[in-house]
């Protein structure tokens, strides 16, 4: 799944043009490495957020396409914050 689509769907971002943005602006990585907005996630990665002056790190448990609000808590667990 794009990460993009990843950070809407689990709601840790709102809206897709803002994770795009985000990822334009070079504020999200997977593993480590910047991403882009079409770069893949796969369950297991640690993505890191940068919001501002806080960050947020999680790691990707589940891809599911379409999750409703109560599904989307349970495809990442908050690492560091």
């Amino acid at each position: 799944m794009r990460i993009d689509k990843f950070l809407k769907n689990s709601r840790i971002i709102k809206r897709r043009q803002v994770a795009k943005d985000a990822c334009l602006n070079e504020r999200v990585k997977i593993n480590g490495n910047i991403a882009k907005a079409g770069s893949d996630v796969e369950c297991g990665d640690i993505v890191e957020i940068c919001f501002g002056k806080s960050n947020l790190k999680v790691k990707v448990l589940d891809l599911i396409d379409g999750a409703k609000k109560n599904d989307a808590s349970e495809m990442y667990e908050v690492i560091d914050e």
